[in-house]
Parts: C-alpha cells; sequence; structure tokens
C-alpha cells in the first residue's frame, strides 16, 4: 500500500511558512482545492485508495531523532515550534476526496497552520498512485541512478549548484530516494541539498526552501492585492529576521513584485525565486531592479525553479554568468525521468479567512498566465486593480 514514511516527508517551505503562521495568523482558516491540469484520467477505486493513504497519515509523528536534526538545523526557529510539531497530528477530517468517473476531487479546509502542510504529501500521494493503479512500468534502478548521474555530469561542467525540489510530482518513494542518494554520492559540489527535509535528514544534506505562493495569497486576502507583495515580505522578515532571505517574485506578476519590493526589502532579501515566464527576461528584470537601488547584482541571487532541465539552465547560466548570482531547484526532471509521462497536477489554496473574517477567494496571477489559479471573475479584477498588462 502507498503511504508516506515521516511525517518530515515534505517541503522545506511548508514547515517555516507553518511557523510563521502561528506566530502571526494563529486563527486563520483556509481552503485548497486539487487542480489537474494535465486531464489524467483515474481508474476506479482511486478515491478508495487516496483515501486510505490520508487516513494513514494521521499516524505519522515526528520522532525525537527528526525533532533534534530539525532544531539543530534551524536554529532561527524557537524551540516551542519543535514541541508543537511533536505533538501535530494530520486530521483526514479537513481533507474530502470524490470521485466522478475518471475526474477527481480533493478538498482542504480547516486552521491554515494545521492544513498547510497537506498539499505537498497529497500531491506526492497522488502521483505514486496513479502509477501504480495504472500499471505503469517504470525503468529500472540502476537506469535511474544513470539518468540522474548523466544529468549531474553535465551540471558540472556548467560550475553552478543545484537542489533537489522534486518531492510534490515525484514518481514514487522509492525513485526520490534513489534519486537524493544518487546526488549526494556524485563526486562533485554541484549538489548542494534538498527541500524535502525527510531525504535531507537520511542522507545528511541541507533543507532547502522558503516560502511560497500561498504566504502571499493569505496576505492578499487580509490587506489587499497592492499591499500582498509588500506585508508580505515584511512579515517573513519580522519572523526570520534576515535568515531564510528568498523572496518569492510571481505571485501576482514580477511587475507587481518589483513595484512592492522596495530599497529597504531589496537589501534585506539575499535574493528572488523565478518560478514562471520566461527566465532570461526575468533576468533582465531583477538585474536592472538592483542597479536601480544602488545594488551590485553579483551580491544577490536568483533561485530559478521553473520546470527545468539542462537545456534551460545551460542558457539561463550563459545569460546570468558575471551578471548576478544564481542557482537552481530542480524537480521532476530528477524525481520523475523513469520514462513515463510526467504529471501535471497542483493543489492550491483557493479562499481564505483571516482571523474571524469572512471567507475571501485567493488567486495566483503567475508570470504565465496559463498558469493562473482562482476564479475568472476574480483573477480579471486583479489585473485591472494592479494595472497589469499581459501583453507587455
Amino acid at each position: 500500500m502507498v503511504r508516506l514514511h515521516s511525517l518530515l516527508d515534505n517541503d522545506f517551505y511548508k514547515f517555516t511558512m507553518q511557523y510563521a503562521v502561528i506566530k502571526l495568523f494563529p486563527r486563520a482558516q483556509a481552503r485548497y482545492q486539487f487542480i489537474n491540469r494535465g486531464k489524467h484520467q483515474y481508474p476506479a477505486g482511486f478515491d478508495v485508495c487516496l483515501r486510505e493513504a490520508i487516513d494513514q497519515m494521521a499516524e505519522l509523528r515526528l520522532t525525537p531523532a527528526e525533532k533534534v536534526f530539525f532544531a539543530d538545523t534551524c536554529p532561527y526557529i524557537d524551540p516551542t515550534y519543535f514541541d508543537f510539531l511533536q505533538g501535530y497530528r494530520y486530521d483526514p477530517n479537513e481533507v474530502v476526496i470524490k470521485q466522478k468517473g475518471s475526474e477527481l476531487s480533493v478538498h482542504i479546509e480547516g486552521y491554515w497552520y494545521r492544513t498547510i502542510l497537506w498539499e505537498v504529501p497529497i500531491m506526492a500521494l497522488i502521483c505514486q498512485l496513479y502509477y501504480e493503479m495504472t500499471g505503469s512500468q517504470r525503468v529500472s534502478d540502476e537506469e535511474v541512478t544513470n539518468i540522474v548521474t548523466q544529468k549531474m555530469d553535465k551540471y558540472d561542467t556548467l560550475h553552478i549548484t543545484i537542489a533537489d525540489f522534486g518531492t510534490r510530482r515525484r514518481h514514487s518513494y522509492d525513485v526520490h530516494d534513489l534519486v537524493i542518494q544518487t546526488l549526494k554520492n556524485h563526486p562533485s559540489s554541484t549538489f548542494i541539498g534538498t527541500s524535502n527535509v525527510h531525504f535531507a535528514m537520511k542522507y545528511k544534506t541541507k533543507p532547502i526552501g522558503t516560502h511560497a505562493h500561498e504566504w502571499f495569497m493569505f496576505h492578499a486576502a487580509k490587506y489587499g492585492y497592492k499591499m500582498a507583495n509588500l506585508l508580505g515580505l515584511e512579515h517573513w522578515a519580522d519572523v526570520y529576521r534576515g535568515d531564510l532571505g528568498i523572496a518569492l517574485s510571481d505571485t501576482y506578476t514580477t511587475e507587481a513584485f518589483f513595484k512592492q519590493f522596495d530599497k529597504k526589502l531589496t537589501k534585506l532579501f539575499d535574493g528572488v525565486r523565478h518560478d514562471s515566464g520566461d527566465a532570461i527576461e526575468f533576468a533582465e528584470k531583477t538585474i536592472d531592479h538592483y542597479r536601480s537601488k544602488g545594488i551590485d547584482p553579483l551580491s544577490k541571487t536568483i533561485i530559478f525553479s521553473d520546470g527545468l532541465d539542462y537545456e534551460k539552465v545551460e542558457r539561463i547560466v550563459h545569460f546570468c554568468e558575471g551578471k548576478i548570482g544564481h542557482s537552481f531547484g530542480i524537480g521532476t526532471d530528477f524525481t520523475n525521468d523513469v520514462g513515463l509521462p510526467r504529471m501535471n497536477i497542483v493543489l492550491k489554496m483557493t479562499e481564505a479567512q483571516p482571523d474571524e473574517d469572512e471567507w475571501t477567494p485567493v488567486i495566483k496571477l503567475s508570470d504565465e498566465p496559463m498558469k493562473h489559479t482562482g476564479s475568472p471573475e476574480e483573477i480579471e479584477m486583479a489585473i485591472k486593480y494592479l494595472q497589469i498588462d499581459e501583453h507587455a
């Protein structure tokens, strides 16, 4: 049966956001919805198997060894959080699963500080179950190792740093495990860590991440679109005081982000993360922004993480070299390159209830319009309100 092996089998930024939510927004509630971008057809009984796997998650516990690792790795997080996490239990009642024919729906609702951990593991479970229940045969373990090794040999020639960002759409736990083992054993310094805290502990590497789109989506629900990026980053800095200093830039398009990324925040944050739209255009805008603030772009870093493979990375490196710092987070091209079609699914926050206010719809305005999420009416309103020119 498909199941998770650890409470820490999740992306690092889910825990860092959870800590910030507990400190700043303990009464906030959130709703999330599964989006089947790839129009995958789910076999009969898929909902039953997913339900069983999610119910099993209630048994997960933070072990004493995991608590020590996490606390030692993150001295900037209060010890009270790790005590909280030791007592945290997934509540499967927060997750509603339905299937009609081959269509799957997943809805999550509850206090934000609790529900924030569901997204990544549920997506990983859906992927692994899909491949198992459709009888899809992947390449051998030896071939997986060879594929990763060959990619790393090529990346080594670029003299860059790379992290694994592939938990949510991985083929399976076993493939992910093998990938991290191969990356860790590769004889170079190119691989620097993983977004997955469980594997960071298992393979003695660094957990990597800061925050995700939902952080800013919630801030838009509470404070409005024009203040979402500014206050989202201000609050992040209030909690982490200069640690975890990579800012996600595309929740409401890069254009809107840089308008709110003022000189104080530009100096305070170590860099920005690119997650949609043309990477070279983004790099140009970022370099121009730093220069306009009197900051040497080479003192800052862009983390690129949007659907990367070697060709894309090579193109980005050739542009950025000597102009701005750069590093890369690679997802499914590591964890789901096994001879099968890769899944295209997301699970996004759709509504937020700040404090005890009314439920408010939330959206994401990606730099790639096809990746917008939320109701069309709310998206149209936000585009007009933020004065975004999608044809620029």
